[in-house]
């Protein structure tokens, strides 16, 4: 479903990512890991558009997206869950849902809101509350939620368990792992490995804007001095 191949990416002068080359097929949930400042997020903004690569592809479905405008990789079913949140503080949560609406995609379920109230029973309770008042795992609810209501095939989630509560990191697992059974493809970035291993099968590492492993999790596990160099805090 996704190829990146031999991406170059740069802020400014500064060489950040180096020839990064790896694919995720269809229905696969794969966790991109790596040390604060390691490159993941830049990955995932590299493939979306949002930071131009100076070289390489990215291939969505076979479609060569170098190069096209971050709202039309959007239109084409790429979903994309920023760290920031970005959810619109003055509009409610039914109003956020409704921003990210688009039509329904062949061989995908309809995400609507009722659904995604089944999804995040948090977000049901406070569907009229404004956005500005949720907590922080409820903000990080809402950006998922209003992302799928686009109906993406692939979601690219940046960091979804970072500074959210346990109890919230346990429901965000159970999530991806529904949203995984409901024939969504999953690229996430995480530094929280056991989060990590609940959601995905597969891990690719990352480290200064390489890639240092490409694997299943039962590989990386078997390989201490892999975690140990690229992952030890």
């Amino acid at each position: 479903m996704l190829e990146v191949a031999a991406v170059n990416s740069f802020y400014g002068k500064a060489h950040i990512l180096f020839d990064v080359s790896f694919s995720v097929g269809k229905g696969e949930a794969v966790a991109l890991l790596g040390r604060n400042g390691a490159g993941k997020s830049t990955v995932l903004k590299s493939i979306l558009q949002l930071v131009r690569p100076e070289s390489g592809k990215v291939l969505f479905e076979g479609r060569d997206i170098t190069r096209l405008p971050p709202h039309r990789i959007a239109r084409l079913g790429l979903g994309y869950v920023p760290e920031e949140r970005r959810i619109f503080a003055d509009l409610t949560v039914s109003e956020n849902l409704e921003v990210g609406r688009q039509p329904a995609r062949t061989g995908l379920p309809l995400w609507t809101p009722e659904r995604l109230f089944e999804l995040f029973p948090n977000l049901a309770e406070r569907r009229n509350a404004l956005g500005g008042t949720l907590s922080g795992g409820e903000q990080q609810m809402l950006t998922i939620a209003r992302t799928l209501m686009g109906n993406p095939r692939l979601l690219l989630l940046d960091e979804p368990s970072e500074g959210i509560a346990p109890v919230i990191v346990e429901q965000m697992a159970r999530t991806i792992r529904a949203l995984k059974d409901a024939g969504v493809t999953v690229l996430l970035s995480e530094q929280n490995l056991r989060f990590a291993r609940t959601v995905a099968e597969r891990a690719l590492i990352i480290d200064s804007g390489h890639i240092r492993f490409d694997g299943s999790f039962v590989d990386l596990e078997a390989d201490a001095e892999i975690s140990a160099s690229y992952l030890a805090v």
